[in-house]
């Protein structure tokens, strides 16, 4: 029996926040190169925090911020944040911010609380060689990050919700585990709770995907009840994707209209 896969996020708004928030929002154009990245913006670009006020992140946590075009989002290693950010050649200002919020133990929120400060500090910045750091008011640096790695060959990963089919993500049934593994020759591999699949996929653009099509064992499962219906609908929601992003240890697929096909940790 699979062990359970258990979900549990609380959120807020600083403003307002809506449940969806807690997903991650659009796949943004191809990423630029690092060198390519400067005063004309940080637009489609994602960043994995390297060092907060100095220090290193806390031991397995991730703190991540992806840039689109005047919106930011990513995590603090705790909860999810996103909001709006503003630049005039090589000088930033972000804000406002809101975000999801689950308690952490220490000191996970004590390095969040710090991020959100270092956000809300920063006047300027500087980006090259895969770098991005973050300057406060007297030019000091008060947090870098590295370019994130958006290659999905040799990755693999656990799903935490899947569109049903019917407009709404679900989360995965107790009991059950969704997984999902990219190969270097093109294919995907994985198991749907109960059957194994395998298939096709293709990339291009920088953030652009194409599933499919599948094909699976077939064995009828019994375990927890309606473990049949969601293997069907894992696999159908798959093959729907047309965009994807890694954003630290999460990846998301998205449909061609901006719905959430399905969502995935990765897989330690």
């Amino acid at each position: 029996m699979h062990k359970p896969m258990i979900v549990a996020m609380a959120s807020f708004s600083v403003t307002t926040l809506a449940l969806a928030a807690c997903a991650l929002p659009p796949a943004p154009p191809p990423r630029r190169s690092p060198s390519a990245i400067g005063a004309t913006g940080l637009t489609g670009s994602s960043w994995v925090l390297e060092s907060l006020y100095g220090q290193p992140p806390v031991a397995d946590t991730t703190v991540t911020l992806s840039f689109e075009a005047n919106r930011v989002s990513g995590s603090d290693g705790c909860n999810r944040l996103m909001g709006s950010y503003t630049l005039d050649g090589f000088n930033i200002t972000f804000g406002p911010l809101a975000g999801t919020m689950m308690a952490c133990p220490e000191p996970i929120m004590e390095q969040a609380d710090k991020f959100r400060q270092a956000l809300s500090s920063a006047k300027s910045f500087q980006a090259a060689e895969g770098r991005l750091t973050l300057l406060d008011a007297e030019g000091r640096a008060i947090a870098t990050f590295v370019v994130q790695d958006t290659d999905l060959a040799g990755t693999s990963w656990k799903a935490i919700g899947y569109n049903n089919g019917r407009q709404a993500v679900v989360s995965v049934i107790g009991g059950t585990e969704l997984t999902l593994s990219f190969s270097a020759d093109g294919r995907i591999g994985g198991n749907a709770g109960c059957n194994d699949f395998s298939g096709p996929y293709q990339t291009e653009d920088g953030h652009k995907i194409t599933i499919g099509p599948l094909a699976s064992t077939l064995k009828a499962c019994d375990g927890p009840a309606g473990v049949m219906d969601q293997e069907a609908q894992f696999l159908a929601a798959l093959q729907t994707a047309a965009t994807y992003r890694i954003e630290g240890n999460r990846l998301e697929l998205r449909t061609a209209d901006g719905a959430v096909a399905a969502s995935f940790q990765r897989a330690k």
